[in-house]
């Protein structure tokens, strides 16, 4: 019997842990849920930004799941911002720490050609390691039509977003319109080179992203999503074919471990 993909998870940062009020890794029971649902088997990554540490971890498994959490530092990705829209920005509270951790991960990820899924902070995450940027604050920079940071509504669809027809995310959903969650107030401004766009809200929001063609032999899958994917899943078939494709890919490149 075939073993089951073994995925690394990036946790979020807490201020305050139950235990001791230590600054504490947080991973939101979701992702691992759905996860277990599509057969793999989720691994937390740990709370360090020593590439060495990094990049046995990714080696030791058959696929990248990046995830939700606080917004990226401006200085990543707009240095010479405006202060006045730098503190748009809610930051995680380890000075940086989970930002480094996760474009080092990103960058063995494709040194290592390993899977990766990138969820709502993901998504801006892979954009900003590949040389994308990002939008600090939608209302205030964009102006979205739509309400994009429906908090209450974290486990809804509350609108639908637009596929590229025989884009990868319209292949695994069987749909170029798809209803999505949304709780985020950044989103993606100027795509990296090597990705372009498959997914966008009415307003024109990025909703997802996928590796160009000329770029596809970069990585055996690639798929960021804006929305959670992972909240929907239980009642929505086309967001469990998310999960449902990504294990497949890693499970399809598993590399013989000895």
């Amino acid at each position: 019997m075939k073993p089951p993909p073994v995925i690394l998870v990036t946790p979020d940062t807490e201020v305050k842990g139950v235990e001791m009020a230590d600054v504490s890794s947080s991973l939101s029971e979701n992702y691992q849920r759905a996860l277990l649902a599509v057969g793999a088997v989720p691994v937390t990554l740990a709370a360090t930004t020593e590439r060495a540490a990094i990049a046995e971890s990714l080696r030791r498994c058959d696929g990248v799941l990046l995830t939700g959490g606080e917004d990226l530092h401006p200085d990543l990705y707009a240095p010479a911002l405006a202060p006045r829209l730098k503190a748009l920005a809610t930051l995680t509270p380890d000075q940086g720490a989970r930002d480094l951790r996760e474009l080092i991960l990103v960058d063995e990820a494709f040194r290592q050609r390993k899977p990766l899924l990138a969820i709502c902070r993901g998504q801006q995450v892979l954009n900003v390691a590949l040389g994308g940027t990002l939008w600090v604050d939608l209302p205030t920079q964009f102006q979205p039509a739509i309400n994009h940071r429906q908090m209450d509504k974290k486990c809804e669809i509350v609108h639908e977003v637009h596929l590229t027809p025989n884009s990868l995310l319209a292949k695994i959903s069987g749909t170029c319109r798809l209803g999505v969650n949304s709780t985020h107030h950044q989103a993606v401004d100027k795509p990296a080179a090597v990705l372009e766009v498959v997914a966008r809200s009415p307003d024109g929001v990025v909703e997802g992203l996928q590796l160009k063609a000329t770029a596809a032999r970069m990585l055996p899958f690639l798929l960021s999503v804006q929305f959670h994917p992972e909240r929907l899943l239980a009642r929505h078939p086309e967001h469990r074919a998310i999960f449902t494709a990504f294990a497949r890919a890693c499970s399809s490149n598993r590399k013989i471990k000895i």
